[in-house]
């Protein structure tokens, strides 16, 4: 009997390799580019700003969720995960640092709050209340645009 964690798995992994060679996700409202709303957001790949032109930049990364068979634990960073918890995980960045996500019209503020992801490809892991708040719910993964704001101090 196959276990609803192996079929979750397994279609996370269907829609990041659909997204990867351009097929959009099952049910994802499109407009021809795999991209709600349309169009591609055209932000860089690469930082925007460097130390000495300011302290914030962005970047255009593949991202996931993450958040039902984590709720009620603690994160790396401390706080514990809930269903309501709007947040990151990062592999580098320091926690508290501030993350804002922009995904087809919509956007949400998060912090950096846990480790991860660690699949291969994928820089971000928002929790399941910051997809939903940004509209990346239904897509499960693939590239967003981040703009990074490190704490003060």
């Amino acid at each position: 009997m196959t276990s609803k964690r192996t079929i979750r798995a397994f279609v996370g992994l269907a829609t990041a390799a659909a997204l990867w060679i351009g097929v959009p996700a099952a049910g994802a409202q499109t407009g021809g580019s795999g991209v709600p709303g349309g169009t591609a957001p055209t932000a860089p790949t690469e930082p925007t700003a460097t130390p000495s032109s300011g302290p914030s930049w962005t970047v255009y990364k593949k991202a996931t969720w993450y958040g039902p068979g984590f709720w009620g634990r603690s994160t790396a960073c401390g706080t514990v995960l809930t269903p309501t918890t709007i947040g990151v995980a990062h592999r580098k960045l320091p926690c508290g640092t501030t993350v804002t996500f922009s995904y087809g019209a919509r956007s949400v503020t998060a912090t950096v709050i846990d480790r991860g992801p660690f699949h291969k490809g994928f820089a971000w892991d928002l929790t399941k209340k910051a997809a939903k708040r940004v509209g990346f719910l239904a897509v499960g993964a693939g590239p967003i645009t981040a703009t990074v704001t490190p704490p003060a101090g």
